[in-house]
């Protein structure tokens, strides 16, 4: 199956070091090489790569490893097909808009014989249950919320609804987010890790690299890293709960 990576911050932070070892696992560490993307959100705007290519030899890819965008939102996603030709159409993460604002999703599972009749407002561009899914999220919304976006305390009881209906059609691990809020569900294997002060070194797993981060942060700054697997060897990861769904918010898990 895929593989997922997501970053919520307290302030807009680059995403290097963790795509740097992300990324090996396209093609070179492991064997998800049929395609990847990453989600970028910057105030308002949100800005998005992908490619139908291996991450490991994508040379999209490697202009994000070497190009420090900041953000306070990040969603990336290496793909092993499911459901789906490896075709840029069926790459994640997938995007549209709900209330004015952007939405992205990217989804690590496998819905099988996952057909819905009727997706309503949004429609599926590709083939994967990936991105029915993300659209059958979003109508769902949209229709309970039809005035604009609810609070945090009334969005969560139905976002929960949704994704436990589709996590009984198969594996259903997402991250999602507006910009504003990031949802981690996890249906089988999800783990984060929140980085504070007092701040220290980290080695990749997949990469023989190390950034000690106490020479590139300040007190204040707090990062939550999540993935599917853990991306470093020296540092205590989070697993997140079979069938918990996190809310993310500058830096750390919130109490819905």
């Amino acid at each position: 199956m895929c593989q997922l990576l997501g970053m919520n911050c307290n302030t807009p932070t680059d995403i290097c070091f963790s795509f740097e070892g992300f990324s090996a696992r396209g093609g070179k560490t492991d064997d998800h090489s049929d395609g990847w993307g990453i989600a970028f959100f910057e105030e308002k705007g949100c800005r998005i790569f992908i490619d139908d290519k291996p991450s490991i030899v994508s040379p999209v890819a490697d202009l994000v490893r070497r190009y420090p965008i900041h953000s306070n939102h990040v969603i990336a996603h290496i793909r092993k097909a499911t459901q789906g030709e490896v075709r840029l159409q069926n790459c994640h993460p997938f995007q549209r808009e709900l209330w004015g604002r952007y939405w992205v999703f990217a989804h690590n599972g496998n819905l099988p014989d996952f057909q819905p009749e009727n997706m309503g407002f949004y429609q599926a561009v590709g083939e994967t249950d990936s991105e029915k899914a993300f659209c059958v999220i979003l109508e769902t919304l949209r229709q309970s919320f039809p005035q604009g976006k609810p609070p945090l305390e009334k969005l969560y009881p139905v976002l929960r609804t949704i994704t436990a209906k589709l996590a009984s059609a198969g594996v259903f691990n997402y991250l999602l987010s507006d910009g504003e809020h990031f949802f981690a569900h996890c249906s089988t294997k999800l783990s984060y890790i929140v980085r504070q002060a007092p701040f220290a070194a980290a080695h990749l797993i997949d990469s023989d690299m190390t950034v000690d981060f106490r020479e590139l942060t300040s007190l204040s700054d707090r990062v939550a890293i999540i993935a599917t697997t853990p991306l470093t060897d020296n540092e205590v990861w989070t697993t997140i709960p079979i069938g918990e769904l996190l809310v993310f918010q500058d830096g750390l898990p919130l109490e819905v």
